[in-house]
């Protein structure tokens, strides 16, 4: 922006944003440039973009608009596309040879073993171009399914416009990669029965364009497991068409369909819900008496949610509000950033151990602090016991925050107080997806937010779909409020503008594997243990509290 070439800047920081949906800066940077005179949507061009995965994704939104014919434009599109970046990522595979499980200098094969080495060096890399054009720029992970999805959404958008036969070869092009799946096996048996009498439903076959795809990634595999066993090298064939998580969809029963035992199965990507790996329960016993249920995930509209209330007394949030304006800190979790979610705020947090700390130190009532230990293992016990969880849930960070609004600041405010996101994973509404991998805390399992006021304008809890725009529940925060959720991608979140005044909660995150558990909590246990023997008098002391804070 320094040499004022607006549209320029606007396309860089689309492209990053798109590589980086987390990157909460750069958002805040795109919606003030969308602001300013000039710059329309139409500006907002990834520099990075692929051009078949902008197709199906453009197919995706056309499908879930009803809008059948666009939607078959664009898939066929995005499969010509496909397959034209696969025929260029195979040839960029016919490089030179890589040592990567090697000592160069110390290569000793002989000519026939490094020509055929270098060979399936060439095939594995031409094997792996299905997970390199499933996976968008700047992520890790492919999309799942990638391939196969095109045929899927094609079989139920051409039963919708009518084209029966194509309908039946996109179904049957499916099953190439999935033979088992019931849905579309039911589907290839109703398109057979819409046939006209003097259509032979066996003379239709799968796509030819994914027939030889199959056909050549299958003798690729069958190559490399065999040269793997002749060259001495290891090899395990991935699972590239896992299937999990794209088929919660209205329109798979579509109205009008009367055959009898005849459904047909189409998918709707907007209403997807990603995989928990875990048996999904709720509502076993709340533990504590006057705790009162208000919601639950169905009437909040998702999966693994609850609301509560009265989790903590009037008496307790004055308590620990007061004990938060004595153990604040500016920017406490994100480095020191005053505004880290948006500069319209000012972000303040403390960790369980810090107000312990200032309890023993005295500068806070070690009372107060001691209670804000207690509230989060109650909350701890509440979701594990709401949910029905087989095995401990696990602190893996607490924190105390305050949002206040900054004066001068909220007129015509477009931001959020904290930005939709999930958890768990990066949350790519672009794609509808939510990338489990790196920088995201994917070892979070469940998360709670326990609030200890009222007092404000705004600063709403909302859950969103996954495009982070659709909201599908909103809850006024209020004293002794609790909402819990799992972590995940199901359940992207963020919070509304805080317009005036200071909004505190205590934020709460859980996992599952005791290898992530907070190292605060751990000190905090052993400082609360020492504390309690203190206060008993059972025995003398061998160690000062103060040492473990």
């Amino acid at each position: 922006m320094t040499l004022n070439q607006l549209e320029k800047a606007v396309e860089a920081a689309h492209t990053f944003f798109m590589a980086n949906p987390e990157h909460m800066e750069m958002q805040q940077n795109i919606e003030n440039y969308r602001t300013m005179a000039g710059v329309e949507a139409l500006h907002l061009v990834d520099r990075e973009a692929k051009p078949h995965l902008e197709s199906y994704s453009a197919g995706v939104k056309h499908y879930e608009a009803d809008d059948f014919e666009l939607a078959i434009k664009y898939f066929e599109q995005a499969l010509r596309e496909y397959f034209s970046e696969d025929m260029e990522c195979r040839a960029l595979c016919e490089g030179p040879q890589r040592f990567e499980e090697y000592e160069y200098l110390g290569y000793k094969a002989g000519l026939y073993e490094a020509i055929a080495d270098h060979y399936m060096q060439v095939l594995v890399c031409q094997h792996e171009c299905v997970r390199e054009l499933a996976t968008r720029p700047g992520r890790l992970s492919p999309i799942e399914n990638f391939l196969p999805l095109h045929y899927d959404y094609l079989q139920f958008a051409y039963y919708r416009v009518g084209e029966y036969v194509k309908a039946l070869e996109c179904a049957k092009a499916y099953l190439l990669l999935h033979p088992d799946d019931e849905d579309v096996l039911v589907n290839v048996d109703y398109y057979e029965s819409l046939l006209d009498d003097s259509v032979d439903p066996a003379s239709i076959e799968a796509r030819e364009d994914l027939a030889m795809f199959v056909k050549r990634h299958k003798l690729e595999s069958e190559l490399i497991k065999s040269a793997a066993e002749g060259l001495g090298f290891s090899y395990t064939e991935p699972n590239y068409w896992i299937r999990y998580g794209g088929r919660q969809d209205e329109n798979r029963v579509p109205s009008g369909v009367n055959v009898e035992g005849a459904e047909v199965h189409g998918l709707s990507m907007g209403k997807k819900s990603p995989k928990i790996d875990r048996d999904l329960r709720e509502g076993g016993p709340l533990l504590y008496e006057n705790i009162t249920f208000v919601y639950n995930s169905e009437q909040l509209n998702g999966t693994q949610r609850v609301l509560l209330d009265n989790v903590l007394s009037e008496e307790q949030c004055r308590e620990l509000h007061s004990v938060a304006s004595g153990i604040m800190l500016v920017g406490d979790g994100y480095r020191g950033k005053t505004s880290p979610h948006t500069p319209n705020e000012k972000f303040e947090g403390a960790t369980v151990l810090k107000a312990l700390k200032f309890g023993y130190e005295g500068r806070v009532p070690l009372k107060s602090a001691r209670l804000f230990y207690d509230i989060s293992e109650k909350a701890r016990k509440i979701v594990e016991s709401y949910f029905m969880l087989n095995s401990t849930l696990y602190f893996s960070y607490t924190h105390m925050v305050c949002r206040t609004a900054l004066s001068g600041q909220q007129d015509r405010r477009n931001d959020l107080s904290h930005p939709i996101h999930a958890d768990n994973c990066l949350l790519d509404p672009e794609a509808n997806e939510c990338w489990k991998e790196p920088p995201a805390y994917t070892f979070r399992d469940y998360s709670a937010l326990l609030y200890m006021n009222d007092d404000f304008e705004g600063g709403e809890f909302i859950f969103t779909e996954m495009d982070a725009k659709t909201v599908t529940a909103s809850i006024k925060p209020k004293c002794g409020r609790m909402i819990s959720f799992s972590s995940g991608g199901e359940n992207p979140h963020g919070v509304k503008a805080v317009t005036k005044g200071q909004r505190c909660a205590v934020a709460l995150w859980f996992t599952l594997d005791p290898l992530y558990r907070e190292l605060e909590r751990i000190q905090a246990d052993e400082v609360i243990a020492i504390l309690d023997q203190e206060q008993q008098g059972k025995h003398e002391l061998s160690i000062n509290p103060k040492d473990e804070l």
